[in-house]
């Protein structure tokens, strides 16, 4: 059984290989807020390599059965966390249902969907956490049903002090398969990205706001 840093190395060793994280160190992406960012992040691409997914998902599930034996319910968050509840809850033999960004405005105006019933203990699964104000809204959504989050758990984490900050205050626990920091050592070690270049990048994930400027 790979222990957590080996699980770290692997996933995010798997997400450089099929183009999932792309690093640009002096070429920074620019995010929606503004931000100037060396590495974008598409997990969706995990769903198209069935070993990638069936690895995040196992990696998850043995996760869950080590740390969170109670759980009753995996929720997905909408959208790109729930192709990952779905396998993890298979794998697992629990229900599932998923996690809206906002209630919808017609129907039933549900924020989650499938069954979250009152006092339940429900693991949210994400694919992404940057500054984790998206995965702190449905963890609250789920404690609004009533039910109580026992975590928020992602395939990769950023490692910004604003999400670390955001869940702190929230009170709600948060982990992580891989991280940005498991990802650079790994991009070095395979020839990625230059040796020179891990300062630089260590450098953003300290202080994002000033990258490139």
């Amino acid at each position: 059984m790979l222990n957590k840093q080996e699980i770290e190395s692997k996933i995010a060793e798997s997400l450089l290989d099929i183009g999932a994280v792309a690093l640009r160190p002096h070429q920074p992406f620019t995010w929606t807020s503004g931000i100037k960012s060396p590495i974008y992040c598409d997990n969706r691409l995990t769903m198209s390599y069935p070993e990638v997914r069936d690895l995040i998902a196992e990696s998850f599930a043995t996760l869950i059965r080590e740390q969170y034996p109670d759980t009753d319910v995996i929720a997905g968050t909408a959208t790109a966390g729930i192709p990952h509840a779905a396998f993890v809850s298979q794998k697992l033999g629990l229900p599932m249902a998923y996690v809206r960004d906002k209630a919808k405005g017609h129907g039933k105006e549900n924020q989650i969907e499938g069954l979250i019933a009152e006092g339940q203990k429900v693991i949210v699964i994400e694919d992404l956490i940057s500054t984790g104000g998206s995965s702190i809204k449905a963890a609250q959504a789920v404690k609004e049903a009533g039910a109580e989050p026992l975590a928020v758990l992602a395939i990769f984490s950023y490692q910004l002090d604003k999400a670390v900050q955001g869940f702190d205050e929230a009170g709600i626990h948060v982990e992580s398969l891989s991280n940005y920091s498991a990802l650079i050592r790994v991009a070095a070690a395979k020839g990625t990205i230059q040796e020179q270049d891990l300062q630089l990048l260590q450098s953003w994930r300290e202080n994002p706001a000033a990258f490139g400027q």
